[in-house]
């Protein structure tokens, strides 16, 4: 069985390096949000997806789900692009 091997980082070290996230609550359909377009084209979007018994965990970009939250940062995040965000701390993100 081959197990599938991803980088992961830690939700702290992102905040760190990419600043203070703020959620993002979607109005309209994504695509017609041009704001929502502008910060995925900027890699600023941060999608975190809730385990159904496990812990939270963040993908970099915008992921279309039911129970998904997506985080806007005020800088890039290319540098986590393929890594699974894991540690999430709910009190680092702004209201």
């Amino acid at each position: 069985m081959k197990l599938l091997q991803v980088k992961t980082a830690r939700f702290a070290v992102v905040v760190e390096r990419c600043g203070r996230p703020a959620a993002y609550t979607l109005w309209q359909p994504p695509k017609k949000d041009q704001q929502l377009q502008t910060r995925i084209r900027q890699i600023r979007i941060m999608t975190i997806q809730r385990g159904d018994g496990g812990s939270d965990f963040g993908c970099v970009g915008f992921i279309e789900r039911k129970s998904a939250i997506h985080l806007q940062f005020p800088k890039s995040l290319k540098r986590f692009e393929d890594q699974r965000i894991v540690g999430i701390k709910w009190e680092l993100v702004q209201e």
